[in-house]
């Protein structure tokens, strides 16, 4: 009785000890999904911690895109499962996914089960497949699928689908923090464009509107610096680089950048360095080695801007006018070797943004006489409805006090001090000497 009781005792203390190991592996990824985990990171910890705590051969992670279509996130050893041995299998093994998308309550599948063909969804392989949805919002996110070894009773399989779905509710509790998230920071990313968008196009100064593109761009690309060059005659003049008020434009950063805008624009193709210069043209690459060695970047993206096209009417011609280069957006990185596609995306927004303004400004500054009107312009308010009385009452004292000066005759006597000088003065010379006695009157 006594080795009965104490093999009891030692059973009860390894159940009691399982479960508080399950315990603790639950709160880990319950702490885990209020983070800010990326999805790789959270989907390996849930299915590793999965797996070893149910003693599986494997599993993965399946996913919904946006076409609808379940797609792999994370797997362990899903290949030794014998899930892609063949096409027909894998179509099964897919419509099986897609079936347990809908079962709220998971689904326990047994080995080589369901009907043959295509068209049916079943188990090709010749593991106890336990599944169960990642439900978010009340919408089906994608899918959790271990590999377990077959043999088990009910019982013990009902324990493993239970474990799974507490497991499934906290990754969908993952999914709906994470897509709250996304929509907190696209309604950011939205407000941030709105104001880049209004702030660009405020002025139709071109020197202005380069610094309000490269340091509002900068704060919406999320980049570490931004610069702008504009194409004077034959060349691109570096005219504003972000967190500077000035800059040196004989500065060997401005020269190596202006020099490295110029030839990539003149292919008329974008240019993204990211440590590799092949298939660049020589001059091109000549150019990026020497910047990147004067100013470190690891990054570099040179995107030439040009005049956006008037839409043609039906009248005109089909021919396509040629672009009117107007400059080159310059994006640069020093921690990070590559850029992500979201970043990208942002640089495009700003760079489309970016030559519609300068364009405008460029084309309103080359306006005959621009500098006199933009004064005359500034002085427009003397003319406005409230102050045309004052302008005017102004303006007749000043003609009447004009007019009264030219006709008006006044006396006008100035005082001062002279010396009288003789009108004709003339130097006298004799040829012998002598001493005179008299001079005569009109001589």
């Amino acid at each position: 009785m006594s080795s009965e009781s104490s093999s009891s005792s030692v059973d009860a203390e390894y159940v009691q000890a399982t479960k508080q190991q399950v315990r603790n592996m639950v709160a880990e990824i319950a702490q885990l999904a209020k983070s800010d985990a990326d999805p790789s990171q959270f989907y390996e910890a849930i299915l590793t911690r999965a797996v070893s705590a149910l003693v599986a051969t494997g599993g993965a992670i399946w996913i919904l895109d946006d076409d609808g279509r379940l797609q792999l996130q994370y797997q362990i050893n899903l290949q030794s499962t014998g899930v892609a041995q063949s096409e027909e299998g894998q179509t099964r093994h897919y419509r099986l996914l897609q079936q347990a998308l809908g079962e709220s309550s998971g689904m326990l599948v047994a080995p080589q089960s369901g009907a043959e063909g295509n068209e049916e969804a079943g188990n090709p392989t010749d593991w106890l497949l336990v599944l169960g949805p990642l439900v978010s919002n009340r919408a089906p996110r994608g899918v959790i699928e271990i590999f377990q070894r077959p043999g088990a009773g009910p019982v013990t399989q009902r324990g493993y689908l239970r474990f799974l779905l507490q497991l499934c509710e906290l990754g969908g509790n993952y999914l709906a923090t994470r897509q709250l998230r996304s929509f907190e920071d696209r309604q950011s990313l939205w407000g941030q464009l709105e104001q880049f968008t209004k702030t660009v196009h405020e002025s139709l100064d071109p020197i202005r509107t380069a610094y309000t593109v490269v340091n509002e761009g900068r704060r919406l690309i999320e980049c570490d610096r931004v610069s702008l060059a504009i194409w004077r005659g034959r060349k691109c003049r570096v005219e504003a680089i972000s967190h500077q008020d000035t800059i040196d434009k004989r500065s060997n950063i401005a020269v190596l950048l202006s020099r490295l805008a110029t030839r990539v624009v003149a292919t008329g193709e974008p240019l993204w360095y990211g440590g590799s210069t092949e298939d660049m043209p020589p001059q091109v690459e000549d150019a990026v080695h020497e910047y990147v060695d004067e100013s470190h970047a690891k990054v570099v993206g040179v995107l030439p801007l040009f005049k956006p096209q008037e839409a043609k009417e039906e009248a005109e011609e089909d021919e396509k006018k040629p672009d009117v280069l107007v400059g080159a957006l310059i994006v640069e990185q020093f921690d990070q070797t590559n850029i992500a596609e979201q970043v990208r995306k942002r640089v495009d927004v700003v760079k489309d943004h970016a030559s519609s303004a300068l364009a405008n400004a460029i084309q309103h500054d080359s306006i005959f006489l621009m500098p006199l009107w933009r004064t005359l312009g500034q002085w427009s308010w003397v003319l406005r409805a409230r102050t045309l009385p004052k302008t005017v009452t102004i303006a007749a004292l000043i003609l009447a006090l004009i007019v009264a000066l030219i006709v008006i005759p006044i006396d006008f006597d100035i005082e001062a001090r002279g010396q009288l000088q003789p009108e004709e003065q003339r130097d006298v010379f004799v040829e012998e000497g002598g001493l005179i006695e008299h001079i005569f009157e009109g001589i």
